[in-house]
């Protein structure tokens, strides 16, 4: 079964429900038929690649003087589910972290560059925005740092990949993100509790299960494989 994430690096819900999906899925009996796949969607996919500025700047600039009160909210609620969150941090483009996930992703090593991200922005407001921070936390990752800074200095490298999910995402109706797709099918949007992410993998699981026995297969949840009887003619 496969579980769709499309989500940023800089989007602090993404963070917060990203933490909440990983406790249900820790609890799901089928974690490991699981695959999880992070897609990419910029929240700003306009920003200029050159221009990094504080969060609260940002903030303020965007929603006025009430916007850095807003992420003091977030903050509270991230810290409540144990994350930690800085509100000191600074913003930019995301287009190099999207390009450099794909890579990850070819090299099995997806799951741990997205930790590696939120943490290194959200955790300890240290920068994800420039090709040298990218490349050492590949490093950091267990990915080859020389290489992925060889995808991140070609700037076609992944690109497509980048703007086939951010369509894929408007095709499905996302509006923002979090966005998850259970199984190609059902889908749930934004930081739900756990408990609701667990009663999608539970409802999703069955879906799978049922069109795999749809489907003809002769063994089923219960840890049990069937033989087709053949009638014989004496």
């Amino acid at each position: 079964m496969r579980v769709e994430i499309w989500s940023d690096v800089v989007c602090p819900w993404c963070y917060i429900a990203d933490a909440r999906f990983e406790k249900a899925l820790t609890d799901f009996s089928h974690r490991d038929q699981v695959e999880v796949v992070y897609r990419s969607f910029e929240l700003d996919p306009g920003h200029d690649g050159t221009h990094v500025e504080p969060v609260p700047s940002f903030l303020q600039r965007r929603f006025g003087p009430q916007g850095p009160a807003m992420d003091e909210q977030v903050a509270g609620r991230a810290r409540r589910e144990g994350l930690d969150y800085r509100t000191d941090r600074k913003v930019g483009s995301t287009l190099d972290a999207h390009r450099l996930l794909h890579w990850a992703k070819t090299q099995g090593r997806q799951r741990q560059l997205v930790d590696l991200l939120f943490e290194t922005n959200f955790a300890k407001a240290q920068s994800i925005f420039t090709r040298d921070a990218l490349a050492e936390l590949a490093g950091r990752a267990g990915l080859d740092s020389e290489q992925a800074r060889r995808v991140l200095d070609d700037s076609d490298a992944f690109l497509g990949a980048v703007r086939t999910d951010e369509r894929a995402a408007g095709d499905l109706g996302a509006q923002g993100v979090p966005f998850f797709v259970f199984d190609g099918r059902d889908t749930l949007s934004g930081a739900q509790p756990v408990s609701a992410f667990r009663g999608a993998l539970e409802a999703a699981w069955q879906e799978h299960v049922a069109d795999d026995l749809a489907e003809g297969a002769v063994c089923t949840p219960d840890e049990a494989c069937a033989v087709p009887s053949h009638s014989q003619e004496s």
